[in-house]
């Protein structure tokens, strides 16, 4: 029996034959993306998460010069309902969370700030070592992100700009960071042929930075690499065995999502995606494109050629004339479009969204998933935006971990297939992820924490989103509280916000 306060309270909620745990804690989340435009974020809160750790995979929203503002508004505006317009006003990390503060959201925000915008708001979009002035100002723009409230610093290692940059100049960010008591938070450069050496490379970052490591989104994304797991885990309990802090996140899915121009190669990205639109105009890069694809690139992350087009299913489009293409693979594409290879599909297909589109891609093993998910490092993240089963934020058919990562862990992975157990599965969603990132007042149910609680039913708890149907609430999520404030009731929306921005102390 926990303590009995005493005093009236102003509303009761029956939590009758229900699971009463912290607020569940989004490790790896892209809300930030449309936080100022998407505020309720129902998706999230409907899955019993109050908190979410953003500006993963390198991509934030800030810092932005002139150049890597006009590249984030085209970029973004691809991806927003029609009608829904964001502006970014902002150049400093200081000036967007002040932005993002102006109104309550449906979860709370703590935000990493992205190597790719630091890369891209100092020297551009160009595939090249910066210069040491160049370098100098990255490091000033990390450190001004980390002193506005920044928890760490991340990176995406196979996005442009970030895939252009090496080792050096990510250890001498993450230096920066870890004067501030950040993370260093990578999407490493590759979850497939090179997954090993992308391990190694960010664990070095660790080391020589003298940085906390967590490693987004673990995987094993390749059919030849299955049952890898084993190694990979074993590797990151010999770096702590060494004095490293490192720890790793995990979606509960054998299938990824990302931007559809992910599968070009590196060198069409250089210079922003005007330039890679360009070059998918030109007759004698596309022949480049399709020999690169066929035959692969030493370190770089080759979708389309490890996994197959029939791995690669696109998931939203802009355009209302190829709306009738979401959810189909790209071989589909290919006879639907009546062109003669994927590759043309490909071609066209970016050319007319001006390369605003996105996919799924199958690759793992559930037996990874498993034993990824049972190590003490593990804890849960959905790498996913905030949207919504009804109204314009209802896009697509995006990647079901959107809906059910949390609710399929619980359900799925825990009452069906006890591949945790019930105390396991809650640590890795609230106390372990506030540890990891430093959110010090929230992730336990104690006095002087902040309210956030979720109440489930753990007879019924599952998720219902699919790879087919994704726009679907899960079930069992009774009772939903943030920063004190009721906002899911006897499992329905109240429609209203108690999220609020977090912001790290500045701790150097």
């Amino acid at each position: 029996m926990g303590k009995r306060f005493k005093g009236e309270s102003r509303k009761t909620l029956d939590a009758s034959g229900c699971f009463v745990v912290p607020g569940f804690i989004d490790a790896h989340s892209h809300a930030d993306f449309t936080s100022l435009v998407h505020r309720d974020m129902e998706n999230l809160v409907h899955q019993g998460i109050t908190t979410v750790v953003a500006g993963q995979c390198g991509s934030s929203l800030a810092p932005l010069s002139d150049l890597s503002r006009e590249e984030a508004e085209k970029s973004l505006q691809g991806s927003l309902p029609e009608g829904v317009e964001l502006k970014l006003t902002w150049s400093t990390f200081e000036e967007y969370l002040r932005e993002e503060e102006k109104e309550r959201m449906g979860v709370n925000v703590a935000h990493m700030v992205g190597h790719g915008a630091v890369r891209a708001a100092a020297m551009g979009f160009e595939a090249r070592p910066p210069t040491d002035e160049e370098l100098d100002h990255m490091r000033e723009l990390v450190e001004e992100a980390m002193k506005a409230g920044a928890f760490g610093l991340s990176t995406g290692l196979i996005y442009p700009p970030g895939l252009y940059a090496e080792t050096s100049e990510i250890v001498e960010l993450a230096k920066v960071a870890a004067r501030f008591g950040g993370v260093y938070d990578s999407h490493i450069r590759g979850e497939g042929r090179g997954l090993m050496k992308a391990l190694r490379e960010a664990l070095e970052i660790g080391f020589q930075a003298g940085i906390p490591v967590q490693i987004s989104h673990h995987k094993i994304a390749s059919k030849r690499l299955w049952g890898k797991s084993v190694e990979t885990l074993k590797l990151f309990e010999e770096a702590r065995s060494k004095g490293l802090d490192v720890t790793l996140d995990q979606y509960p899915y054998v299938a990824g999502s990302t931007s559809l121009m992910a599968l070009l190669p590196p060198w069409v990205h250089d210079g922003g995606r005007e330039k890679a639109l360009e070059r998918l105009r030109d007759e004698e890069a596309r022949k480049k494109i399709r020999r690169d694809i066929s035959e692969g690139i030493e370190g770089w992350e080759n979708f389309a050629g490890e996994l197959g087009w029939s791995n690669v299913y696109v998931t939203y489009v802009q355009s209302e004339a190829n709306k009738h293409l979401e959810g189909l693979n790209l071989t589909e594409i290919k006879e639907k479009k009546g062109v003669k290879d994927e590759f043309e599909a490909l071609f066209q297909l970016l050319l007319e969204e001006e390369g605003s589109a996105s996919m799924v891609i199958f690759y793992g093993d559930e037996e990874d998933v498993k034993r990824i998910m049972r190590s003490p490092l593990h804890m849960v993240g959905t790498d996913a935006g905030s949207c919504a089963a009804h109204g314009p934020f209802r896009r697509g058919k995006p990647h079901p971990r959107h809906y059910g990562t949390y609710p399929r862990v619980l359900g799925k992975y825990v009452r069906e297939e006890q591949t945790l157990t019930w105390e396991q599965a809650v640590r890795k969603m609230t106390s372990l992820p506030a540890q990891r990132f430093k959110i010090w007042d929230r992730g336990l149910l104690k006095p002087g924490f902040k309210a956030d609680i979720t109440v489930f039913n753990p007879d019924t708890i599952i998720d219902k989103a699919t790879f087919t149907d994704p726009h679907q609430y899960p079930e069992g999520i009774v009772h939903v509280v943030v920063n004190g404030g009721i906002a899911i009731e006897d499992g329905s929306l109240t429609k209203q916000r108690f999220g609020v921005t977090l912001r790290k102390p500045a701790t150097s």
